[in-house]
């Protein structure tokens, strides 16, 4: 299953363009919730299944996937000159250990956001990179999807480190997207979140929250 098809079949909303220090993408309330639509992966048996909570530090995401695929998107401007850093705050409770996941087979993770750029008249020739929350590989590893060489697995977080509690990472996808695709990206298009485990037929539970970004 190719990962951007995966990204094309997510329903996705547009979000005006913003020039603060600090541009938050998702509110994870439950109207949001019910504005993006959750899209299955074409070929996955079921839906993750999303739901939405609170705690000390705010609103948060909780994906479960059971054998199962599908993500949510949204179509963003962002200003990478201005605001050139992700900022991801996530956990996994239940992960995926024992996997290749840079295998067709294993290719699943319990968190992922991708970034989007448009590179072309059609979605598949967009660009990604896929920012995870690896159950097996360690902090720093990329390489590209199996599927496709457009999008590139970067691991900005691993359970082999922080399993079960809160992690917060950032990353400069400006240089990022220079760096693994060679490409001067000033404005990024496009966002989403996807956890899935269609390939390995597992299950995983995890959380996001406060995804932004930021200045420096």
């Amino acid at each position: 299953m190719k990962i951007l098809t995966r990204l094309l079949v997510i329903i996705l909303f547009f979000v005006s363009p913003s020039f603060a220090d600090k541009v938050n993408v998702f509110e994870f309330t439950e109207a949001e919730l019910l504005d993006l639509q959750v899209r299955k992966v074409r070929g996955a048996d079921n839906k993750t299944e999303y739901s939405v909570g609170s705690n000390d530090n705010g609103n948060y995401l909780k994906a479960v996937a059971d054998n199962a695929a599908s993500g949510l998107g949204k179509e963003v401007k962002i200003d990478l000159n201005k605001t050139p850093f992700i900022n991801i705050t996530w956990k996994i409770e239940k992960d995926l250990s024992g996997i290749l996941e840079n295998t067709k087979k294993g290719h699943d993770f319990a968190a992922r956001v991708f970034v989007i750029k448009k590179t072309g008249a059609t979605p598949l020739s967009n660009r990604a990179i896929n920012y995870v929350f690896s159950s097996n590989s360690d902090v720093g590893f990329n390489s590209p999807s199996p599927y496709t060489k457009k999008s590139i697995d970067n691991v900005l977080a691993t359970t082999k480190e922080n399993f079960n509690e809160w992690v917060t990472v950032k990353a400069n996808v400006k240089k990022d997207f220079k760096k693994f695709h060679n490409l001067d990206v000033n404005e990024l298009d496009g966002l989403a979140i996807m956890s899935d485990t269609d390939n390995s037929k597992m299950k995983s539970i995890s959380y996001y929250q406060n995804i932004y970004f930021s200045a420096d």
